[in-house]
C-alpha cells in the first residue's frame, strides 16, 4: 500500500494492480486514490492536485461517488469539506478484496525462483 506523502504525488507513482487490472478512468482513479490512502481524508481541491485531472472532470465523478456513498464526507477546514472512503460500503469492502487479491497473485509471482535456461 502506498501511504499519502506530501512531496510524492499519486499521479506520478503509476498505474497502481487495481487500475492495470480492470482499466482507467477518471472514476477508478478517484476510487484508487481513496483505497490507497485510506486512513487520510482528502479536500477536491487535493484531489484535482493529486491526480493531476481538471476540476470539471473530478466534480462530473464525485458526485455519482457520494451517490454511491463510496466517499463521504468527513470534516471541514474552512469552506473546504474533505473526503474519506466509506469502507462499510459493500462495494468497497468488494474492491479491497480484490486489491488484497492482486497485491497477493503480484507478490507470489515476485517470490517465483527465477530459472536459469
Amino acid at each position: 500500500m502506498v501511504m499519502y506523502r506530501k512531496d510524492v504525488r499519486y499521479k506520478d507513482l503509476g498505474d497502481s494492480l487495481l487500475l492495470k487490472a480492470i482499466g482507467d478512468s477518471p472514476k477508478l482513479r478517484i476510487i484508487d486514490i481513496f483505497l490507497t490512502n485510506p486512513f487520510f481524508d482528502f479536500s477536491k481541491n487535493e484531489l484535482v492536485r493529486e491526480l493531476g485531472m481538471s476540476k470539471q472532470t473530478l466534480y462530473k465523478y464525485f458526485r455519482d461517488l457520494e451517490e454511491l456513498e463510496i466517499v463521504k464526507a468527513t470534516r471541514k477546514i474552512g469552506r473546504a469539506t474533505l473526503y474519506k472512503i466509506n469502507l462499510e460500503n459493500p462495494m468497497v469492502k468488494m474492491l479491497n478484496e480484490y486489491t488484497t487479491k492482486l497485491s497477493l497473485q503480484e507478490a507470489e509471482k515476485q517470490a517465483q525462483p527465477v530459472t536459469a535456461k
